[in-house]
């Protein structure tokens, strides 16, 4: 009884240090949300403490499948999470799952090895390592003259000059002639110095300084590789 129980123990330590690994140095250092940390921690958690006193293998794995089922319906309608969070939710939940099933039939090998493998994917990907991506803004340009076909390289120059950054490209969208106004996005190749995605996320307040009064701001990834285009 008492080897079952440290036995127990021990597989809730591993998997909530594993947990905490991901959180604290992977996801925690790019975006500090406190929700979403706490979520993360108590979703493993919990789910590893259910499938853990479950006896039965096969049922272990039919809740577990259950258990995204019942998520990926819920999906946290009334307050939608960005893609990025999605991921570590998913993957918070699949480790509890994957750990205590691997426990209960003894492989700890596989059970080591996979745990190593997530953690080193996670933080690669996050460090952006051997990726250099094209970041996208979308602001709210005053000076209408420039938006001229005629005067697109002059646009670029002064987009460049006000930002201070590297803008290959934009898009002309609404354009509002009674305040004098366009909605543009603007292209550009991430600085070398924010190229991971903790230092993008940390950079982002930097970049807003260096953008006119006027613009509003949303970070997205597209990789199209046309010049300035207008759209509607």
């Amino acid at each position: 009884m008492m080897s079952d129980l440290f036995s127990f123990l021990l597989s809730f330590v591993f998997n909530f240090i594993v947990a905490f690994l991901i959180v604290r140095y992977v996801y925690y250092p790019v975006k500090r949300n406190k929700n979403y940390i706490f979520t993360f921690l108590a979703f493993n958690t919990v789910i590893f403490f259910v499938l853990g006193l479950l006896s039965s293998i096969d049922l272990s794995i039919g809740v577990g499948f259950g258990l995204f089922a019942i998520f990926s319906v819920l999906r946290y309608r009334t307050n939608p999470i960005p893609i990025r969070e999605m991921t570590y939710l998913f993957v918070l939940i699949a480790l509890p799952v994957m750990n205590s099933i691997l426990m209960n039939e003894g492989g700890y090998e596989q059970l080591v090895f996979a745990n190593i493998a997530i953690l080193i994917v996670l933080f690669l990907l996050e460090k952006g390592w051997g990726f250099h991506y094209e970041a996208q803004k979308s602001i709210t340009y005053e000076k209408i003259e420039l938006i001229k076909p005629q005067n697109r390289e002059q646009l670029l120059v002064d987009l460049r000059q006000r930002t201070g950054l590297e803008i290959t490209r934009c898009d002309i969208g609404r354009i509002d002639f009674l305040r004098d106004v366009a909605e543009l996005k603007i292209y550009y190749q991430e600085p070398l110095e924010f190229s991971s995605a903790s230092e993008r996320i940390q950079g982002q307040a930097f970049l807003k300084s260096k953008i006119a009064p006027a613009t509003q701001v949303e970070m997205l990834q597209n990789p199209r590789p046309e010049m300035c285009d207008t759209y509607k």
